[in-house]
């Protein structure tokens, strides 16, 4: 799929998706499962979901087998980018800086976040090895 803009996930959506993500292709079973590790969720909540999500094109429904198979319709790190594109742009008037420092003063860094940002800045800058 090219850079296709979707739907901007609900929470229970993005729950869904990071299942996904993580499992890979799966039934709506599988899905509900997963889920009820952190939440109890009913299957046909779980499928009324997949349903709406799979209309919204947030997700990819095989139904070649008796049992629907539903994956992800775009890369976690695509979704991601576009989430953070549409919070970016509509909290923060597309101030960078103004996102970091809210994100950081959120939750503190440890010390090997920091670092790792110390790094990704560097690399961003072409200061890097």
């Amino acid at each position: 799929m090219t850079q296709a803009k979707l739907p901007r996930p609900t929470d229970a959506e993005l729950s869904i998706l990071r299942v996904l993500w993580r499992l890979g292709p799966s039934t709506v079973r599988e899905v509900q499962e997963e889920l009820n590790h952190d939440q109890p969720t009913g299957y046909t909540t779980v499928l009324k979901l997949l349903q709406i999500m799979n209309e919204k094109g947030l997700v990819k429904r095989d139904e070649s087998e008796r049992t629907h198979i539903y994956r992800a319709a775009l890369p976690e790190d695509q979704t991601k980018q576009q989430l953070v594109t549409d919070l970016l742009q509509r909290a923060f008037g597309g101030s960078s800086r103004q996102l970091v420092q809210h994100a950081l003063s959120a939750k503190k860094a440890s010390r090997k976040e920091l670092a790792q940002i110390r790094e990704l800045l560097d690399e961003i800058e072409g200061g890097s090895k």
